[in-house]
Order: C-alpha cells, then sequence, then structure tokens
C-alpha cells in the first residue's frame, strides 16, 4: 500500500507498507506527480511500516520514471523517514546524495513530534 495526503500547501504525507507490484507503483508515482504539482519548497514525511522489497516490476517502473523523479524532487527542500528498521534508516539517508537540493533524515516510527520539528525547522 502506498497512501499520498496533502498536508498543508506545501507537505505530502506518504504512507508505505507491504509490497509493490507493478501496476501500484505505477499508480502510486502518477499520484505523487499529481499531488506534488504546484509545490515549492516542499517537505515530506514518510511513514514506513512492515516494509517488503517492491516486485521486479514495481522497481522497472520505478527506474524507468527515475529522471522524471530527479525533477520532480527537486520541488522538495526536506523529507522525514520514519521506520523502526535500521537498514532503511541508513538507505533513505543514502538515497538524499542522490537528489542535490533535498535532505533526507530518518526517526525511529515513535519519534514523529521530532520528525515534525525537524521538517518545521
Amino acid at each position: 500500500m502506498f497512501k499520498i495526503m496533502q498536508n498543508g500547501v506545501n507537505r505530502l504525507d506518504i504512507e508505505l507498507s507491504g509490497k509493490l507490484d507493478a501496476e501500484e507503483m505505477k499508480i502510486a508515482l502518477d499520484e505523487l506527480v499529481s499531488k506534488s504539482k504546484n509545490i515549492e519548497n516542499g517537505k515530506m514525511l514518510y511513514k514506513i511500516i512492515d516494509f517488503h522489497l517492491p516486485s521486479l516490476g514495481a522497481i522497472g517502473i520505478e527506474f524507468s520514471r527515475l529522471p522524471s523523479m530527479f525533477g520532480l524532487m527537486k520541488k522538495f527542500d526536506r523529507a522525514a523517514v520514519l521506520t523502526d528498521k535500521a537498514w532503511l534508516k541508513k538507505v533513505s539517508e543514502l538515497e538524499g546524495a542522490l537528489y542535490p537540493g533535498l535532505e533526507i533524515k530518518a526517526f525511529n516510527r515513535d519519534q514523529k513530534v521530532e520528525a515534525e520539528a525537524w521538517l518545521s525547522s
């Protein structure tokens, strides 16, 4: 499951759980593009629950859209990731290096208040 909710003018809250297949990935990326359309200097709050690696088809969809994702990520300055998996925290913060101008910081799932404060600072 991949849910994207607008939270104010320049913020998206994203919830990810389970395993994504190719069709779900396509829908999720289309929705991300649509909901990011008017965002400038945006913030994202990712909540990752019960994560499973996406299917190979989903990964293929994501890689095929990588060039457009670079443009989309320029709309955002910060992303906070809430997860209890140490490896996801590391991968999330390393992913920030792929997107110039986007700072990604990982938090434990019970640190939502701290993540919110960091996004607002």
